[in-house]
């Protein structure tokens, strides 16, 4: 398996079974000091590796089970150095996951909970093999753009035993100096005026907040349940049709996009089939501009839209503007 920039990709070619369930997940303060201290040093020893952007260290760790993955453990590393610039690397949490019991590939729920079990959080791994494996997150406390890591460690019991680099993955913590707490106060605020700003408020404090998507925590379901709660969302409002004087857009999609560091959004579009690039983009602007007239206040909540155009199936990224240059 490995943890790419965006998504868990699990590297084994195998159909899984039902979700495993004879597992078990340790938690950071649960964990014996010697059990920590190993998996905290495994964890800083990477996260300094790619903040330094070391691939020699991440290349020599990496699980012999995964050399297939390394160009895209490679890439994740190299995008996280512009994240990590200016921080320095910080632990956040740790979680030791035992599915040695288990026979063959399957989805399977780790279940983390405190000693007094007042808090639980869910990993959930798909296709995982038989194996011990561990969840480190990181931070680059101090960097610009609060870089947050999520390294996944395996355990190698060979001749050398030892944890291993399985997966990686990075994301930024702030968006123009905002965190995800404050794009969920602002998705609050904006859930009775503006419920389209709002949701997409919540999308990017659920970015923000985790560097991967496999992991569910009380906080998160809160997130979650009061991002449902919006009226009028969009969340069942595509395909969403935009009139533009005589014709008539339709939007597929609309989703939140960091691909270049802002709180972007994303417009999938159905195109009439221009292939030229001029009239590409003069289509994308009008697109953009129709969906900006229908739903003003995106244009005052995010930095800008991507246009993507969909054409047979098939998506063409057409170009971002920030929201000041779209009519």
């Amino acid at each position: 398996m490995r943890l790419c920039w965006r998504a868990w990709v699990v590297a084994a070619a195998l159909m899984a079974p039902a979700v495993g369930r004879a597992v078990t997940c340790t938690s950071q303060a649960e964990l014996s000091p010697d059990a920590r201290n190993a998996l905290a040093s495994a964890g800083v020893r990477l996260a300094e590796a790619v903040a330094q952007q070391d691939f020699g260290t991440l290349h020599a760790a990496l699980f012999p089970g995964e050399q297939s993955a390394w160009d895209g453990i490679h890439g994740a590393a190299e995008q996280a150095a512009a994240l990590m610039k200016g921080g320095h690397v910080q632990l956040r949490n740790l979680y030791l996951l035992d599915a040695s019991t288990q026979t063959a590939p399957a989805d399977t729920e780790f279940f983390c909970s405190n000693a007094s079990g007042s808090l639980t959080v869910t990993i959930t791994l798909r296709a995982l093999p038989p194996g011990k494996y561990a969840v480190v997150l990181a931070d680059a406390a101090g960097a610009p753009l609060a870089g947050q890591l999520g390294i996944i460690l395996a355990w190698e019991g060979g001749s050398a035993p030892g944890w291993t680099l399985a997966g990686l993955s990075a994301r930024q913590g702030k968006f123009d100096g905002h965190d995800g707490v404050w794009f969920w106060a602002r998705g609050r605020e904006l859930a009775q005026s503006d419920p389209w700003s709002a949701w997409y408020c919540y999308e990017a404090a659920r970015y923000l907040l985790v560097p991967v998507d496999f992991l569910s925590s009380p906080n998160l379901q809160k997130l979650d349940h009061e991002q449902s709660q919006i009226q009028g969302s969009p969340r069942e409002a595509f395909p969403y049709k935009l009139r533009d004087g005589a014709r008539t857009w339709t939007i597929d999609a609309l989703h939140l996009d960091a691909t270049l560091l802002h709180d972007d959004l994303g417009v999938a579009y159905e195109s009439t089939g221009v292939t030229d690039p001029a009239a590409l983009r003069t289509e994308a602007i009008a697109v953009m501009s129709a969906l900006l007239k229908a739903q003003p206040g995106l244009r005052e909540n995010f930095y800008g839209l991507w246009a993507y155009a969909m054409k047979d199936g098939k998506s063409t990224a057409v170009m971002e503007l920030p929201m000041a240059q779209i009519p």
